[in-house]
């Protein structure tokens, strides 16, 4: 049944690559100890990679290697001989996420196959199409893409499609969530995410004010993903490798949620048992969905009581004194089960089951920590199914069985052949067999030493022995016959793992030469505003801007014939997300005022190839494409771009490093309030209980509302053609420190305007700075009023993510 569909397990460790392999994964995805999205991961040391391909491969199982941060200029140099490595030790493909980091690999070692992570947000047909003609093998498309899309996607491109199927989610687009980051300087794009999504939050209305009941909850922390009820429907609609989340979990978890997802693909999911839910919900679970990609919304996609594994319910709490607790259970208890309640202050405790009880039996804990009469126990830890789960990949294996033919007949040289499906090796020893004077050898000797294939993944099946009367030879060169044939039959079985060597001198050439200086142009530097409304343009002075990105449709084409008027620079700007429908819907508003444009702002790989294929407009690449490296910038200049805004999350070295070497605009943002966080889900659908996101547009919560976090610090939230933004707490702001900016060799420095009233003042007081039309003084006495306004950040300016 579904023969080329591929389960792909997580790996942290070499127990849960066993646990993957020995459980039916066809493929695993692990990370070295550089170049990762898991930083905090185990990870594999390059022998312990070396060790893992040898063992997976031996076992037909496929081995995928993430590579998949944004890549420092410092770090590209090392990471294409990390590559190199990969290549030589077989590795069978690398998942990327920078995409001028993985165009050199395709130029360099070309026949390394490339994935594309989910953290380069593909979600449309356009961005496969894209990454197919640029070489890629696969797609890890983003999450949140609907099933009907993926249908769409799969008819029309013949590059192949993996989504994830079960465990943990990001409630922002991957690739597209800065929060850690912007809070905490932990970024997501480099592996080090703090997971902010897992904190306590409190929903703000208007007026600052906590709405009732909702001042406290886990308002951004999804549930768990879990598709074993729809595998087929996952399947039929075009994903041929199905991933599973979990590189930091523990290997019981890989064994007991790939034993269950090999059952489903196998047999099907009507075949998956009560018990077999029960045990993927007790191994670990925050409640499941099936994801927003497959319809869930609001409540069913999000757990706002808490954010960390829940167990499952296994009984209550009948009575309680100082002398201990009493429970009631629904299900046997064995020793080492963990449990927890609340206790009557609303803290989780727990405590480790010392002995063994049955259902029905009351269980007497002394000297426990309190709890509320009737709350319900958990158990979050089942001893019985950690057993289990061990019991499928300690002290087993993999095994291939071999019929074994030897002849030894005395004056010639040992023989040994060995049959495995469509694989027949002979190996011969190097000394004749001899006849014996004393002891000879016996069939059931040849038949102990043949045997002893130890921790090979090969069984004797059975053996046909050949032997002369008489015959001897010595045991030391039967088992070197044996080890032999051990040898050949897995260079065999490694065979199909091989692929040719690449061009040594080609590489060390190209390498040598990556980053040689281009001349750069020399040019004033220029103010572009983005404006999210018809206030905001209203307010702007058209004498003091260069380059205006409008990002909304309402007047659009008087907006546009305003700024031609003013000889000003004209970019439509285009959302991160853009669906199929999107794209058409962007295509039909453009097509009326193109010829008055000057360009497109986009910032997807899909919106990239859309627009610049449907228009012969300047493309302008935003910060949805996470140009972190001179190498992106030049591919995506030498693709159609005509300019580029870096990454928010680099420093002011690093740019001047990326400025050094290209001859294309790049523009950074000097002012706003970045965008933290993207979703397709809505948070305040779970305080509404919106089942889908049809009534946004009428929502009256869809602007103005804020999260609060621990520590006081408040994040607008807007909601706009289904998609919600999260926007950081406080502005950047580097008027004070422009010409700082300006020395990295930035071209364009961008006002950034999303939900701020009035903008008049910011944007003259930017151009005049930057034209130095304003002395020092009445600059200074502006910063030191604004920010005794409004808490202010210098971004990533000087302190950078590395």
């Amino acid at each position: 049944m579904n023969k080329g569909i591929e389960i792909l397990a997580p790996v942290g460790s070499f127990q849960s690559l066993k646990a993957a392999v020995l459980n039916g994964a066809n493929a695993v995805y692990l990370g070295g100890k550089l170049f990762n999205a898991r930083h905090y991961a185990s990870n594999f040391s390059n022998e312990e990679l070396l060790e893992a391909v040898r063992y997976a491969h031996l076992r037909d199982v496929k081995v995928y290697v993430t590579v998949n941060i944004l890549m420092d200029e410092s770090e590209i140099e090392d990471a294409l001989d990390y590559v190199t490595f990969l290549y030589e030790i077989g590795v069978d493909a690398i998942i990327v996420q920078d995409l001028g980091f993985a165009m050199l690999v395709k130029d360099m070692i070309p026949n390394m196959p490339l994935h594309a992570s989910t953290q380069m947000t593909v979600n449309n047909l356009e961005g496969v199409k894209y990454l197919e003609a640029l070489g890629f093998e696969r797609v890890v498309l983003a999450r949140e893409t609907p099933i009907e899309e993926i249908k769409y996607i799969k008819a029309n491109s013949n590059i192949e499609l993996e989504g994830f199927i079960h465990g943990a989610l990001c409630i922002s687009y991957s690739g597209q969530c800065l929060m850690s980051s912007l809070i905490g300087g932990r970024s997501g794009n480099r592996g080090t995410c703090a997971q902010p999504c897992r904190m306590e939050y409190t929903v703000l209305d208007e007026e600052d004010k906590a709405l009732k009941n909702w001042d406290s909850g886990y308002y951004l922390s999804t549930k768990d993903l879990n598709t074993l009820e729809h595998i087929k429907e996952i399947i039929d609609g075009g994903i041929v490798s199905l991933k599973i989340e979990g590189r930091m979990k523990r290997p019981e978890y890989v064994a007991t949620v790939v034993k269950t997802y090999r059952k489903a693909l196998d047999l099907g999911s009507e075949y998956i048992t009560p018990e077999d839910k029960a045990d993927v919900k007790q191994i670990f679970n925050r409640e499941f969905t099936k994801g927003v990609g497959l319809g869930d919304f609001g409540r069913s996609f999000v757990s706002t009581d808490r954010p960390d594994n829940r167990g499952v319910t296994i009984g209550k709490i009948s009575n309680w004194s100082k002398k201990g607790i009493v429970l009631d259970i629904y299900n046997d208890l064995n020793i080492g089960d963990g449990l927890e309640w609340q206790d009557q202050k609303g803290n989780m405790t727990g405590y480790k089951v010392d002995k063994n009880y049955k259902k029905g039996e009351k269980v007497h804990i002394p000297f426990a920590p309190d709890g509320q009469i009737g709350g319900e126990v958990r158990r979050t830890l089942s001893s019985r199914l950690m057993e289990d789960a061990q019991d499928t990949f300690e002290n087993r294996d993999k095994e291939h069985f071999i019929h074994l033919d030897t002849s030894l007949n005395i004056d010639q040289a040992p023989i040994l052949r060995a049959y495995m499906k469509d694989i027949v090796v002979e190996v011969t020893g190097d000394e004749s067999v001899q006849k014996a004077y004393k002891a000879p050898l016996t069939k059931e000797k040849v038949f102990d030493q043949l045997s002893k294939l130890g921790n090979t993944t090969f069984k004797i099946k059975s053996i046909n022995i050949n032997l002369d009367e008489n015959a001897f030879i010595p045991v030391s060169k039967l088992n070197e016959l044996r080890r032999s044939m051990v040898i050949e039959l897995e260079e065999r079985l490694l065979e199909k793992f091989q692929r040719p060597e690449f061009n040594k001198e080609y590489y060390d050439h190209k390498k040598s030469s990556l980053f040689e200086k281009k001349a750069k142009r020399i040019s004033k530097p220029k103010l572009s505003i983005k404006v999210s409304n018809q206030k905001q343009f209203d307010q702007l002075n058209l004498e003091k801007v260069d380059r205006v990105y409008i990002s909304f449709n309402d007047n659009l084409m008087n907006n546009i014939l305003t700024l031609r008027r003013n000889s000003i620079e004209v970019f439509y700007w285009t959302d991160k997300i853009l669906y199929s429908h999107d794209l058409d819907k962007a295509l039909r508003t453009i097509k009326p005022v193109e010829d008055f444009l000057d360009g497109i702002s986009v910032s997807n790989i899909g919106s990239f190839e859309f627009f610049k294929d449907n228009f012969k407009l300047g493309i302008h690449c935003d910060i949805g494409l996470n140009v972190f490296n001179s190498v992106t910038a030049d591919h995506l200049s030498q693709s159609g771009a005509n300019s580029v805004t870096l990454s928010p999350e680099l420093n002011l070295k690093q740019i001047k490093k990326i400025s050094n070497k290209l001859n294309l605009p790049l523009e950074g943002i000097v002012y706003g309030y970045l965008p933290s966080m993207i979703l397709k889900n809505c948070p305040m659908a779970t305080f509404k209980g919106c089942k889908d996101d049809s009534q946004c547009e009428s929502c009256n919560f869809a602007h103005g509302y804020k999260l609060k976090d621990r520590m006081g610090k408040t994040f607008m939230m807007e909601r706009f053609e289904g998609y919600s933004t999260i926007y950081n707490s406080v502005p950047l702001f580097l008027l004070d420190k422009l010409q700082d900016v300006v020395n990295t060799g930035i071209d364009i420095l961008r006002l950034d305007f999303t939900v701020e009233g009035d903008i008049e003042e910011i944007q003259s007081y930017y151009y005049d700075s930057l034209n130095n039309n304003m002395d020092r003084e009445a600059i200074k006495n502006y910063v030191e009023g604004f920010k005794e306004k409004s808490e202010v950040t210098n971004g990533h300016y000087y302190r950078g993510v590395l």
